[in-house]
């Protein structure tokens, strides 16, 4: 079915559509027995794909990666595809617009997109708002993406990942710290030892509220270099903190066939461009820290063995976000599949 309106959809501006998508599917959910048929179609349940990763019970190791829905306004109607999690985010303390459109850009030839989104979203206290009303949470876990404000110096981003710790804290399951987006100005300049151990240990300090505390993961760029992976290792054993996300967009564009004039617009690029190599950094880290930490795959996910192949190489979960858009929603129930045929 999402093949025969997937060229309606890609006929439009990728930004548009994906406001088209979602708008539609709130508008569909609220027809008696849209949610229990989207459920019937898409959703595989089995124990066998239960995980029980940094202290939290996964129904299968499929989830939704942050941008797709920013500021948590679709998780009633997500959890109908089968995700075993849905990460909103990236969230900042302040809302802001981020940056000038057009911001996203396909690169059909290669099934990828392109973008410079910004960290637009509505800031945490709205998102945060959002969450503590939710009508489905039953047992889909939610993971917090958070973020820096693009005005807010880097000297003073701890202060800005505080806020949205504490104004989530209540609302997620875990936590997500980005530092990796190369649509923020300076952003990955966080990923340097020194002020990303500040950050975390500050994070650290306060995971704490009533005797609970929550996971706390990393994100990082897929344009990483091995030294500085290294460092990754040490600064996750040493902080302590639950785990790490690899990869985020990339900046790279070697091997690219698609429109040169696409193809040079600014932004990360997700998609099947960067599947090998956030395969490749999965496995350097599981390898180098000797699978100490759980680490969630995402990068390129097109199908259920792109899946098996991160989880083969050390990720504990998987995330999808260009593949959903490119595949379609059949892609989660394709990927449990999978796994339990290979009996990952």
């Amino acid at each position: 079915m999402y093949k025969l309106i997937k060229p309606f959809f890609f006929s439009m501006n990728p930004e548009s559509a994906h406001h088209t998508v979602t708008g539609g599917l709130q508008t569909f959910t609220k027809i008696w027995g849209a949610k229990s048929l989207l459920k019937s179609i898409y959703t595989v349940e089995d124990k066998r794909l239960e995980r029980e990763v940094f202290g939290l019970k996964f129904k299968n190791p499929v989830g939704l990666a942050a941008g797709f829905d920013k500021n948590g306004e679709y998780i009633d109607e997500m959890v109908n595809f089968g995700f075993g999690f849905i990460e909103i985010g990236t969230v900042t303390p302040r809302p802001q617009p981020g940056n000038d459109k057009p911001r996203m850009f396909r690169l059909v030839s290669d099934k990828a997109l392109i973008n410079r989104m910004g960290f637009n979203n509505q800031g945490a206290d709205v998102a945060a708002g959002r969450l503590r009303h939710l009508k489905q949470r039953g047992n889909i876990i939610i993971g917090g993406n958070i973020g820096k404000n693009k005005v807010t110096p880097n000297e003073d981003a701890v202060l800005d990942y505080i806020y949205c710790f504490k104004a989530l804290f209540d609302y997620v399951d875990y936590f997500v710290v980005n530092v990796s987006s190369p649509n923020t100005p300076g952003l990955r300049d966080l990923q340097e030892k020194e002020p990303l151990m500040n950050i975390l240990r500050q994070l650290m300090d306060i995971n704490n509220k009533d005797g609970v505390s929550k996971p706390i993961l990393l994100k990082i760029a897929p344009d990483l270099t091995d030294s500085q992976l290294d460092d990754i290792v040490e600064i996750v054993q040493e902080t302590k903190i639950a785990g790490v996300i690899a990869t985020n967009t990339t900046v790279s564009r070697d091997g690219l066939q698609s429109d040169p004039n696409l193809v040079k617009e600014t932004g990360g690029v997700s998609g099947k461009p960067l599947t090998n190599r956030s395969t490749v950094v999965i496995r350097y880290l599981a390898d180098k820290s000797s699978r100490s930490f759980p680490i969630i795959g995402v990068g390129g996910i097109h199908s259920a063995q792109d899946a098996i192949e991160k989880l083969d190489a050390g990720a504990s979960l998987i995330q999808v976000y260009t593949g959903f858009i490119y595949e379609g929603p059949g892609l989660i129930s394709d990927i449990c599949k999978g796994i339990l045929k290979a009996g990952k």
